[in-house]
């Protein structure tokens, strides 16, 4: 690999050594990005942050010679020397980077050591998002079923609520569904396939199961809305209205989001014994994203049930 140039569809690891310049390893961790489907958010904040390194030790500085020693002066200067001093988040992240960027090199055994393992990483303390408690499901569900089966029946809301405890998937995941992303060929076990129509997030796409009442929760909804392609053929605004409604009706103080269900569907599923690979792949995200949204999911499930 020439210094500083890259394609996309190249090994980032070929001709990568111990001796290549920060520069090279830089580019070379784009293609990985790439590659492992990191988000756009996500590969931009990695990119700035090695930018900055690279300024501060030299682009052609072989990666090899980085220590430990080198990256704490970094972190330091980041604090206290830097023009515009970091945050707090802003550092966690930065330390994050290195965390990443190193611990790959070291993984591909390109370096023998990891020099980013030793640097302290204290994250800043986020708030866990809200769940619902399986007490708080039964009351919701007991409210959409009770709108299912009313004089003037309305399926949508119980449709979607299961949809979204079962699946897990996320608000624009769940606008994205058309009528044929929907497999009920066979009644006891429908599947839901979750697709992109990007290219460069074909690695999300993904197969769900539903629930063994959905297909029948489905004809109901087709009967009173007829969808003829997407699934819900409103706006995401609509549906969050649904949502609202539901939770004033059960009595749900802090509300009901797309983003609740999400996390409420993830701590099932880790009390249920999901394996963590599993989980990962259902929720649609990278190995990178994980590392921190399985600690939070552990966290929301509780002490007792880690046990």
């Amino acid at each position: 690999m020439v210094d500083g140039q890259h394609s996309a569809d190249a090994d980032p690891l070929e001709g990568l050594t111990a001796q290549s310049s920060l520069r090279a390893a830089k580019s070379a961790f784009d293609i990985y990005m790439h590659h492992e489907g990191f988000t756009e958010n996500t590969k931009k904040a990695f990119q700035s942050d090695l930018n900055i390194l690279t300024t501060f030790i030299g682009a052609w500085t072989a990666i090899g010679d980085i220590s430990t020693n080198d990256l704490d002066r970094f972190t330091e200067w980041l604090v206290n020397d830097r023009e515009a001093p970091c945050s707090p988040k802003s550092l966690a992240r930065r330390i994050t980077t290195l965390k990443v960027f190193f611990g790959w090199l070291n993984e591909s055994e390109v370096l023998r050591r990891d020099p980013a393992a030793p640097v302290v990483h204290e994250p800043v303390t986020t708030p866990l998002p809200d769940i619902l408690t399986e007490d708080q499901i039964e009351q919701v569900l007991e409210v959409t079923q009770a709108l299912r089966e009313a004089e003037d029946p309305d399926a949508r809301p119980h449709l979607l609520v299961t949809l979204l405890l079962h699946t897990g998937i996320k608000k624009g995941e769940c606008m994205a569904i058309t009528m044929n992303h929907i497999d009920l060929s066979d009644p006891a076990d429908p599947i839901l396939w979750i697709r992109y129509a990007n290219p460069q997030r074909r690695h999300k796409e993904r197969k769900l199961r539903l629930p063994a009442t959905w297909p029948t929760i489905l004809s109901e909804y087709r009967a009173q809305y007829q969808p003829e392609d997407a699934l819900f053929p409103c706006t995401a605004r609509n549906l969050e209205y649904v949502l609202s409604d539901v939770a004033d009706r059960a009595g749900i103080g802090q509300g009901i989001s797309f983003e609740m269900l999400r996390w409420t569907c993830a701590v099932r599923d880790y009390e249920a014994g999901m394996k963590a690979k599993d989980q990962r792949q259902k929720l649609g995200l990278s190995k990178v994203t994980w590392r921190q949204t399985g600690k939070k999911i552990a966290k929301l499930a509780g002490p007792v049930r880690n046990e």
